[in-house]
């Protein structure tokens, strides 16, 4: 359809991704190396500049490859949702990901008893298949970069400035999947269509005591009940000093859209002239 095709081109441009004549930037054709979605493709790149690449490696495999929480058989839900939860990490999903691909490895570096990681993943309610597909996906990424010489920093997961980093770097490529909790009950209003959407089941946050305001989602889905999934809790100020302004000045008219506003303009004159050269 015409409609999804503009739409599709508008996105690039807002990703950096085209040039002025519509054609692929230079940053564009270094984003088209990955076999991944523009936005996580730029993600990864923007963790180049933040040093979180070993993490975003991580989490882009993670959410490629298919969903590593097994469907529960009924009745057992809430036994899932307890193993799930020792691998929650309070910045959102997209850590608790980074958990969980981590303790498979440690797994199954080190297989404990007769089952090895299968059974690990069995005890925790986690997909073997998709673990390990996750783990096939990262190392075809790592080769890609180091392929066109990009640069790979080292693991720093759990100190707060690599959490500030990776956030950094999502928001680079998922500034148009962020959403607003506006009633303080997990009714969350996308910025960008103005959709109403709850948290899948699977989120960290779903049932839990502290529900944020602000979030980053990875995919919103309509056949299942519009929930978003793989959700991490951002801050207004992040994301006004890492939006793009043409991007922000054509979202529609919305109260969370006129809170935003309050808050770049009250940004520091010197961080938006640095963000405008960057």
């Amino acid at each position: 359809a015409p409609e999804s095709l503009m739409q599709a081109l508008e996105d690039l441009d807002y990703l950096a991704a085209l040039d002025n004549n519509g054609n692929l930037s230079e940053f564009g054709i270094i984003m088209s190396e990955f076999p991944l979605d523009p936005q996580l493709s730029k993600s990864l790149l923007a963790s180049c500049e933040f040093e979180c690449v070993d993490e975003m490696l991580t989490i882009a495999a993670m959410v490629t490859a298919p969903s590593c929480f097994l469907q529960a058989p009924p009745g057992t839900e809430e036994m899932a949702l307890s193993c799930w939860r020792r691998f929650s990490h309070p910045a959102g999903d997209h850590f608790t990901l980074v958990n969980i691909f981590n303790a498979f490895k440690e797994a199954s570096a080190s297989p404990t008893g007769q089952g090895g990681p299968e059974q690990w993943c069995g005890d925790y309610s986690l997909s073997w298949g998709a673990l390990r597909m996750a783990g096939l996906i990262r190392a075809e990424l790592l080769e890609i970069m180091k392929r066109i010489e990009l640069p790979i920093s080292e693991p720093r997961f759990g100190s707060e400035e690599n959490v500030l980093s990776i956030r950094k770097a999502l928001l680079s490529g998922y500034f148009m999947h962020i959403a607003r909790d506006v009633d303080g009950s997990g009714n969350y209003l996308m910025l960008t269509h103005k959709q109403v959407a709850q948290l899948h089941p699977s989120s960290s946050y779903h049932n839990s005591r502290r529900i944020p305001e602000w979030v980053l989602f990875h995919e919103f889905s309509i056949s299942e009940d519009n929930s978003i999934r793989v959700v991490s809790e951002i801050s207004p100020h992040l994301f006004a000093e890492l939006v793009p302004q043409y991007y922000f000045s054509n979202l529609p008219p919305s109260e969370s859209k006129d809170i935003l506003q309050e808050v770049i303009n009250h940004l520091p004159p010197a961080s938006a002239t640095k963000e405008e050269q960057k």
